[in-house]
């Protein structure tokens, strides 16, 4: 066999291979960016959740719903508690049902060193090493070991929001306030659930420090 031939067998063979390699080959997937649509904001106030016992234990029954909150199946009750801290008191504190497995209270900055005790900025259900305090009805007492947090700020939203925005559960974003003192704030946490709702929540201090109020928008400008 002539080498014109080998060559041209050889040619031949090299392309078909390239060819199916070229066919195998994955899709990239499109790039991900960043959606530029806007979130709603809203306040989340100093409140308590409270496990079924420690209701119990406080009121003498579970706790009793008095209106639904912005995020589905959640409400507001119409029980109240007192948190009673090494330095200072709370009244009429506002408690968030349903009950959960272990009670948990979510106050700012600010509250914390009205209360004495030095809560840490975690993510909601992370009270592992958090201080206790004393919670307070009418007809009951409870003294929690641990639970006291200031909440991550963070936005609520379902798989379909989450994937709008090109995110994932527990990632963190900037996110752009286009309120009264414009800012944009980082280590925003994205917790993701179907029966999630869209809304950033931030807390008292966060909105005093922004100018924030209900028409209050977020855009996220970055992922981190």
């Amino acid at each position: 066999m002539n080498e014109k031939v080998i060559n041209e067998i050889l040619g031949g063979v090299i392309q078909s291979v390239l060819n199916e390699l070229k066919d195998n080959a994955p899709v990239a997937a499109p790039e991900c960016v960043v959606s530029d649509d806007t979130i709603p904001v809203e306040l989340s106030a100093r409140h308590v959740h409270l496990s079924e016992a420690d209701a119990i234990e406080l009121f003498g029954h579970p706790l009793t719903p008095a209106r639904d909150l912005s995020q589905p199946g959640q409400f507001l009750a119409e029980e109240r508690v007192r948190l009673i801290g090494p330095k200072g008191v709370m009244d009429n504190v506002a408690v968030l049902g349903p009950s959960r497995g272990s009670s948990q209270i979510e106050v700012s900055k600010t509250d914390a060193r009205i209360l004495g005790v030095n809560a840490p900025v975690r993510q909601s259900g992370d009270i592992k090493d958090t201080p206790g305090i004393i919670l307070a009805s009418q007809t009951g007492l409870v003294g929690l070991e641990e639970g006291v947090i200031v909440a991550s700020r963070h936005i609520h939203m379902s798989p379909e929001d989450a994937r709008r925005f090109c995110v994932s559960d527990n990632d963190k974003v900037c996110v752009h306030l286009d309120s009264e003192r414009p800012v944009t704030l980082e280590d925003v946490l994205v917790r993701v659930n179907p029966q999630f709702k869209l809304a950033m929540h931030i807390d008292p201090d966060e909105g005093n420090g922004s100018g924030w109020n209900k028409k209050v928008t977020g855009r996220i400008v970055a992922k981190q």
